[in-house]
């Protein structure tokens, strides 16, 4: 009997430039369905961006572009005050650095979701939500934006015609209004890989609850830039996989 639940599992990849390297991609590549590469902004540059492309083909992994603000000093994670415009502009130019990548070993970008601070602030600001949803859909309307659960981004998305997917973090404490909690404070980001798992699984049965509403949830991000990254990953899969839930990419 086919499993009744489907989820997705994502990690934001290619996070190094140059001689700097971070995180463990070969490794969180075998473990996840879907892919963010970081296109050359937060994070990333050809030669990393050329390496992701073909880690995923080897492991059968979607391809998703994580577009970021340009901030390779605060690996986007810092606000910056760009124009809807600008903001667009910048999403459009990230995305098509992948899909280059993409197109010559014979793949194609299935998905895009923000990095950062950009994508905190597509979650609540409609202006910056709708910039980056129209760039997607001007870029390729078969693309399918991720966002947070809930959020001004996937409104946006649904908006303007596109396939969104909602998106919800195990690793990470959230507020009561489904906003997740900021790094900077105690407890935001969760360690144990035991507890990770057992928040993935609860999500992907549960969705989350925003308001009086419950919210699905089509994949869930494993951060793949802290030292137990590995360990949660196999930790969310090994319980996801015993509980008959079924693990596949976005676009299956």
């Amino acid at each position: 009997m086919a499993s009744l639940i489907k989820i997705d599992l994502n990690c934001d990849l290619g996070e190094g430039f140059g001689r700097y390297s971070l995180g463990q991609d070969a490794a969180m590549m075998q473990l996840v369905t879907s892919a963010n590469v970081a296109c050359g902004f937060h994070a990333g540059d050809p030669s990393v961006i050329a390496r992701m492309v073909a880690l995923a083909n080897q492991h059968g992994v979607a391809l998703g572009a994580h577009p970021g603000y340009p901030d390779l000093q605060g690996f986007g994670r810092r606000a910056m005050g760009l124009s809807p415009e600008e903001i667009a502009n910048s999403v459009i130019y990230q995305i098509g650095a992948l899909a280059g990548f993409a197109r010559v070993a014979g793949m194609q970008v299935v998905h895009v979701k923000p990095h950062g601070a950009l994508y905190n602030l597509a979650a609540l600001d409609p202006a910056a939500a709708r910039a980056i949803a129209q760039a997607v859909v001007n870029f390729d309307p078969e693309l399918i934006l991720v966002g947070l659960a809930g959020s001004e981004l996937t409104k946006a998305g649904e908006a303007v015609g596109l396939r969104v997917a909602s998106e919800g973090f195990p690793d990470r404490a959230y507020l009561p209004d489904g906003q997740l909690m900021p790094r900077s404070q105690e407890g935001a980001v969760i360690t144990q890989p035991e507890v990770v798992a057992a928040n993935a699984l609860r999500l992907a049965r549960e969705g989350i609850i925003i308001g009086s509403e419950q919210v699905r949830l089509d994949t869930l991000c494993l951060h793949g830039d802290n030292p137990g990254a590995v360990e949660n990953a196999k930790a969310v899969r090994k319980t996801l996989e015993e509980a008959g839930i079924e693990i596949r990419p976005l676009e299956a």
